[in-house]
């Protein structure tokens, strides 16, 4: 009788972890000492500077690429120098283009989990582009600029587009910054998926003007992540550091930062 309730015990525990959603993959994933910031499009690593001051009082190890933009496979590259340089479990993060880099990067056996911050999440030679046209086109693509093989955003996409919710001088040194996209980049087809074999969250911004909202919940759901929406633009990095260092630390296996 015993070992009859002992087993519908451990049975009724097993339903309800599989019930709620990242607790039972979250039981298995290390606790990570290092994180890699990847930014995306439109940025440089400077993107991540209010982010990290919450992972580093955590106790973490942080390093932010700087992608050079010039070709999937250099930005891909300079990730992998990156997550090289790391001493044990390693938390990769990308946002917006970055999570197609990631999601090529990311099957390094140093990560121990991904995080996608309102982030592209193409499936191993998935067309991205035309997946994302099945969605209402995003404001901030009408403000794209091109000259000489790369593009960018004008200032008043960028401003409004892309970082509508950030403090007017603080967006305008941010357009200053960022990086100018090679025309090939958006269209590279991935090889690989990592978000397919790594424990993985996801941010939706709810008011982003660069990639579809509703976009970013499909991707979310396709890959089973752990998912957050914030109230944000496509910059939530910037203008919601705290939870954005929060979901970070949640998938390195830490508490909240204080």
């Amino acid at each position: 009788m015993l070992g009859r309730q002992l087993i519908r015990g451990l049975l009724a525990v097993i339903a309800v972890a599989s019930a709620i959603p990242g607790l039972v993959a979250a039981r298995d994933i290390p606790v990570a000492k290092n994180v890699v910031l990847v930014h995306g499009l439109y940025a440089d690593g400077s993107s991540w500077i209010d982010v990290i001051p919450y992972l580093q009082r955590a106790g973490l190890n942080v390093t932010a690429v700087q992608n050079p933009l010039t070709s999937l496979a250099d930005d891909v590259a300079a990730t992998r120098r990156a997550l090289a340089s790391q001493d044990g479990p390693t938390v990769l993060v990308g946002h917006s283009f970055a999570g197609t880099i990631i999601s090529e990067a990311g099957n390094d056996p140093k990560v121990s989990a991904l995080v996608y911050v309102a982030a592209r999440a193409p499936d191993a030679g998935e067309d991205f582009g035309a997946l994302a046209a099945t969605y209402p086109k995003p404001p901030a693509s009408a403000g794209v600029v091109r000259k000489d093989g790369f593009f960018w955003l004008n200032e008043e996409a960028f401003l409004r587009d892309f970082a509508g919710d950030v403090e007017p001088s603080r967006a305008r040194a941010l357009y200053s910054v960022q990086g100018r996209g090679a025309d090939a980049l958006p269209t590279t087809k991935t090889t690989m998926a990592a978000w397919r074999v790594k424990p993985t969250w996801y941010q939706v911004s709810t008011a982003d003007r660069t990639i579809n909202p509703e976009l970013e919940r499909f991707l979310a759901k396709r890959m089973g992540a752990t998912t957050i929406e914030l109230n944000s633009s496509h910059v939530s990095l910037v203008s919601h550091p705290k939870e954005i260092a929060e979901l970070i630390l949640q998938a390195a296996g830490y508490k909240k930062p204080q």
